[in-house]
């Protein structure tokens, strides 16, 4: 995938790369969540969504790392791996995307977007618990991230207990509250609204240390993809377990219609290999913090597509929440980025390294996400 031509199509390229892989990340969590509303297991759904992650991760992982398959091979079975390989299955597929998806299902996208927005800041805080980074409240790049996180907090309890008014208001007609009870994307009970966000906060915490763990597997293991591949299948594995004993009917594995097939396999297609082929183009081109630095970007195609399409179930607060939470992601990876900066320049940190370093810095398989 290369970008010729330079300067203004250099710039252009990433940049709807990117928009684009935002919007069809909301587009699809929308769609998940009329699925799951017509009935379909959450549980069934992640572990459906991943296989097919899987099956087409896989044979791609061996032909994107082809030329380093001999350096792989030597550490491919060591017990370190396998650990963080059992560690990354577990925090970052069965336990983050189970909570992720129930959580969508007692809430909303726009909350899916809120509550992803507070990965840095949770981030932040559990490295202050870990002792990773110092509380240093001279250092301003320090103060701009517990602001940050304090914005992120509060964006995320408006959007916890703040609805707001609804956009549009339609007649209530029989048919039309038919409609509305059967397609509730935008909208919930106040305690299932209360009830997802706090399934989808702690999903976003089993992300934050997801990111630790993979993290020191990409300094130590350079085959990023293949490592991916590989917890993928241990992440299947896992979910499937779980839905096993939490599925009771049978026919949930059922897949009962060609809509629910087609966004099974979009899902586990985009989420598997396009989005996170495109991330890794992008950041090789821009930078590390090119890609986290389009997350916001979710808000606004919620929004749109909230107003759009749904605008008697979808509420002011929802948005104003959102946008405050936004806000607060934007702090605290500027404070970050400042602080990196800093930290390059002190270290007189070489390209290569910085290379290495993005590489690190970017999720093996992203959230969205990986969380939805």
């Amino acid at each position: 995938m290369e970008v010729k031509g330079g300067g203004i199509l250099e710039m252009v390229v990433p940049f709807l790369a990117m928009v684009t892989m935002e919007g069809c990340t909301i587009a699809l969590t929308i769609l998940a969540k009329t699925a799951i509303t017509y009935g379909m297991s959450t549980f069934v759904f992640v572990v459906y969504t991943n296989a097919v992650a899987s099956i087409i991760l896989l044979p791609y992982s061996f032909i994107f790392h082809y030329n380093q398959r001999l350096e792989f091979q030597q550490s491919l079975f060591s017990f370190p791996l396998l650990l963080r390989v059992f560690l990354l299955g577990l925090t970052g597929i069965c336990i983050s995307q189970n909570l992720a998806f129930l959580g969508l299902s007692y809430s909303s996208p726009i909350v899916v977007c809120a509550m992803g927005l507070m990965l840095p800041a949770i981030s932040f805080l559990l490295s202050i618990l870990l002792g990773k980074t110092k509380m240093e409240w001279k250092n301003p790049n320090f103060i701009t991230k517990v602001v940050g996180t304090v914005i992120s907090v509060v964006g995320a309890t408006c959007e916890e207990v703040y609805l707001g008014p609804t956009v549009r208001q339609h007649p209530s007609s029989s048919t039309h509250l038919q409609f509305k009870q059967k397609l509730l994307v935008f909208t919930s009970t106040t305690d299932r609204w209360i009830f997802g966000g706090l399934l989808l906060a702690a999903a976003t915490l089993c992300v934050s240390i997801w990111n630790i763990i993979q993290l020191g597997v990409v300094k130590q293991y350079s085959q990023v993809m293949k490592v991916g591949s590989f917890y993928s299948i241990v992440g299947t594995f896992m979910s499937a377990i779980v839905a096993y004993f939490v599925v009771n009917d049978s026919s949930a594995w059922t897949v009962k219609s060609s809509f629910d097939l087609y966004l099974i396999i979009a899902t586990g297609t985009f989420s598997g290999l396009i989005r996170n082929r495109v991330q890794i183009w992008c950041m090789q081109k821009k930078g590390p913090y090119y890609v986290p630095m389009f997350k916001p970007f979710g808000i606004l195609f919620a929004t749109f597509f909230g107003a759009t399409f749904f605008g008697d179930t979808f509420h002011y607060g929802s948005v104003m929440a959102a946008f405050i939470a936004g806000m607060g992601y934007l702090t605290v990876m500027w404070g970050q980025i400042n602080e990196d900066r800093g930290v390059g320049k002190d270290k007189d940190i070489n390209k290569n390294n910085d290379d290495s370093l993005s590489s690190a810095k970017v999720p093996l398989l992203d959230d969205e996400e990986s969380n939805v």
